[in-house]
């Protein structure tokens, strides 16, 4: 199959190298907004990849499928292009860059019956599939409390955060996806906080350094997630699920970024996660290789865009909560977007 390759920065040019070597790939065309940057990885892969200069020109290359590893800001357009010209599409979160364009795009995927899986990596790492198996299978029994960590070494550039979208939408919304997907229950309520302990840039911008959010699930089990963006023992992501029959922790290995305070404990004793990459590069790897079984008809969508919605209405709540103070209510950040869409003069989706 020939695949089509919107991207050729970090993620992208990583990608393209798994899309590369995949047995089922006899071309790869890349394009993106730097020229010379695509032309750099077509170079490194070699033979079967070309370059190409626009979205057009990858489109006119008669590609079977396209992943989308842009900025955010291009996310929604750029999908909508791939489901009008009739092809799957594979995305990195977020489907957009905010929750009515997110709405509008998830309504023209199901108008349209299209293929668009979202790159939400965690569900394809080791340890989250081990622990939502326990969670399945009942080897953890009834379910009562899961806490998520997500916390950064260091912050990111100042002139990143005002377009961020904020730390619940930006960083966490990786952890309410996983929620949702371990347990398979709708979040219905959030209570979330922040703080600002380090750089002014967070505070300027709106955002907070510092998280805390509460999640009520519709069964009644209870989960926090905790996060930070100034983690200074390394990457931290973590997810503790606690029932009636054991507690599994994914993220709980030799690198993991901890130090027991207690006397003659020396484990975890690796080095710790530097950065996202490091800790989830298999879990990349593999969500590309699902997204080309999907195109070849051998596997499901492993995480629709109306999945990566519902994740986003929780980090709406979470936003809303901790601006506000007060527990939101997740059906009430999911009306509020079906009207906004539907307003007369919205530019939206009829309903």
């Amino acid at each position: 199959m020939r695949i089509g390759l919107l991207g050729a920065g970090r993620i992208g040019a990583a990608h393209a190298e798994v899309l590369h070597a995949h047995p089922d790939v006899s071309e790869l065309v890349i394009a993106d907004a730097d020229t010379t940057r695509a032309q750099s990885v077509v170079e490194r892969l070699g033979p079967g990849a070309s370059s190409v200069d626009s979205v057009d020109d990858v489109l006119a290359a008669n590609v079977d499928a396209l992943v989308i590893a842009t900025p955010t800001s291009s996310h929604a357009d750029l999908i909508c292009r791939g489901v009008e010209a009739g092809l799957p599409v594979f995305c990195e979160k977020p489907v957009a860059a905010d929750l009515k364009r997110t709405v509008e795009v998830v309504a023209q995927i199901a108008q349209a019956g299209a293929v668009v899986q979202i790159g939400f990596q965690r569900r394809f790492d080791a340890g989250y599939r081990a622990a939502r198996e326990a969670l399945r299978s009942g080897a953890l029994g009834t379910l009562h409390r899961m806490h998520l960590v997500t916390a950064d070494p260091a912050p990111p550039p100042p002139e990143y955060i005002p377009h961020s979208g904020g730390i619940f939408r930006d960083c966490h919304i990786h952890d309410f996806d996983i929620a949702l997907w371990l347990t398979g229950q709708p979040v219905v309520e959030v209570y979330a906080t922040g703080a600002n302990r380090g750089a002014s840039f967070f505070a300027d911008a709106g955002d907070v350094d510092t998280s805390v959010a509460l999640l009520t699930f519709a069964d009644g089990t209870l989960a926090t997630v905790q996060g930070s963006r100034y983690n200074g023992g390394g990457y931290d992501v973590r997810a503790e699920l606690a029932g009636t029959a054991g507690t599994y922790v994914v993220g709980l290995d030799h690198r993991a970024p901890l130090r027991s305070a207690e006397p003659g404990v020396d484990w975890p004793g690796g080095s710790p996660w530097p950065d996202f990459w490091e800790r989830f590069r298999p879990a990349y790897r593999a969500e590309i290789n699902a997204f080309l079984d999907l195109v070849a008809g051998r596997g499901d969508n492993p995480c629709t865009a109306a999945e990566g919605l519902e994740a986003l209405y929780v980090a709406e709540a979470a936003e809303e909560s901790r601006r506000e103070r007060r527990p939101v209510r997740v059906d009430d950040i999911r009306a509020g977007a079906a009207a906004a869409v539907t307003r007369p003069g919205s530019g939206g989706v009829a309903a």
